[in-house]
């Protein structure tokens, strides 16, 4: 009996057991047919073969330029199976960013950002030189002169501009009107003369109701960049064989010219760092800023005129441009990298780039093509800055620009808020300098 019992129970569970594995085996099999239904559900994606992807990082604003740009950008991928760029925004300041990139290994293919700090990003050996690619193509001789002196730098071309602009002086013609100015000045001496007559204190309480001219205060980037044309004009500069000189007489002649506007009682300074904003010039607080053609001034309602930077010595302006970098990678990448850079050379590319955003174009054969003059020809404004291209000088693009910017905005605030001289004020920023210099 006990026996009968131990084989029912052994029975018993096989049988429990067997169901309890048909039912895993089943469930498995149920299991295994969902991934495989899963699976022939997911798009079939086939290898890129022979397609070099390429990264592209930019921080170009505002969107609307931003939009057109990847328009521009998908235009090429079209037309080049075999290479296919992905433009990547990086909001600025992405600096910080790149440094860290090239630090961790991990840079784009190509960088869009300003020449002025070429020769850092050389001295890390973080950009690939262009000259044996450039030297070979006609494309050369088809972009502007001047601006070949922010592409070069220790006898290497290491970028390739996108577009240009340039700065001049915005003008209130009902202002000038009201104060019988009937010329615009052309000089510095007539440019001080003119701010002197527009700044008017009805009351007499030796706080004009409206300025001559707005000059941006403070130590940052927008200060020293207006600065630039007066140095250009004076025929000075900030850098003299690779090393700071910011003592020469065309530098002293420039600060000292914006000294002047202020020991004349014409000048209105701007909120600290904020010289760029336009309020005073649109609500007739001042009657003259200075600033390029991407300031909102141009699609305002008030009435408003430009005309080129005054001369001092010569006539002349400084250059605005973005450029294009290529890091360096491997030799497929890299001459995939290249190619893209013609097409932005082309004169596809740089017409319908500069007439969509307001740039200018950095070859000659868009600049006289028949589609840009109609362009510019119904833009009278924009016309004035085109004309000041030859005469626009580039920033200087060594190793170390950082540090004289730096140096050159604490003497120009220095010398707006009447704290030293223009000399002393450049004397001790040299000295700031020289001692860093001696330090490398």
């Amino acid at each position: 009996m006990n026996i009968h019992f131990l084989l029912m129970k052994i029975i018993n569970f096989d049988n429990q057991f067997l169901q309890w594995i048909s039912r895993f085996f089943s469930l498995v099999m149920i299991f295994a047919f969902c991934l495989i239904f899963l699976f022939s559900c997911q798009p079939i994606t086939p290898k890129d073969k022979g397609i070099i992807h390429l990264e592209l990082w930019h921080s170009i604003n505002p969107p609307a330029n931003r939009y057109f740009f990847q328009t521009l950008v998908n235009k090429f991928n079209q037309t080049h199976q075999n290479i296919q760029v992905e433009a990547i925004f990086e909001p600025e300041p992405q600096l910080p960013k790149i440094l860290t990139a090239f630090v961790g290994k991990a840079l784009p293919d190509i960088l869009s950002f300003y020449p002025e700090y070429t020769g850092q990003f050389a001295e890390l050996g973080a950009i690939q030189p262009l000259e044996d690619w450039l030297e070979k193509l006609p494309l050369k001789s088809d972009i502007r002169p001047n601006l070949l002196t922010a592409m070069q730098l220790d006898g290497h071309i290491w970028s390739v501009p996108m577009h240009t602009s340039n700065i001049g002086i915005f003008y209130r013609p009902k202002l000038f009107q009201a104060a019988g100015i009937t010329e615009i000045p052309k000089t510095w001496e007539e440019l001080r003369e003119v701010a002197k007559k527009l700044t008017i204190d009805k009351n007499g309480d030796h706080r004009p109701e409206q300025y001559g001219i707005l000059l941006p205060l403070g130590k940052g980037g927008w200060t020293v960049f207006s600065w630039f044309p007066f140095l250009f004009s004076a025929g000075g500069e900030v850098v003299t064989n690779n090393y700071p000189n910011l003592t020469n007489a065309g530098a002293i002649a420039a600060l000292q010219f914006w000294q002047d506007l202020i020991k004349d009682g014409s000048v209105l300074l701007s909120a600290p760092e904020r010289g760029y904003e336009e309020d005073a010039f649109l609500n007739g607080r001042v009657a003259m800023q200075i600033t390029g053609p991407w300031t909102l001034i141009m699609k305002s309602e008030v009435d408003h005129q430009v005309f080129p930077i005054p001369r001092g010595v010569i006539p002349a302006t400084v250059t605005g441009t973005s450029s294009f970098f290529v890091m360096k990678t491997s030799p497929a990448r890299k001459k995939a990298a290249f190619q893209f850079l013609e097409y932005v050379l082309s004169e596809e590319f740089q017409t319908e780039w500069s007439t969509k955003t307001g740039f200018f174009p950095v070859t000659f054969s868009s600049t006289h093509s028949q589609t840009y003059q109609q362009f510019i020809d119904s833009k009278p404004l924009l016309k004035v800055f085109v004309d000041q291209l030859p005469l626009a000088h580039s920033l200087p693009s060594i190793a170390g620009y950082s540090r004289i910017a730096e140096s050159l905005g604490r003497a120009i605030e220095a010398t707006l808020l009447s704290k030293s001289s223009a000399k002393t004020a450049l004397k001790e920023a040299q000295e700031r300098l020289e001692v860093i210099w001696s330090e490398k």
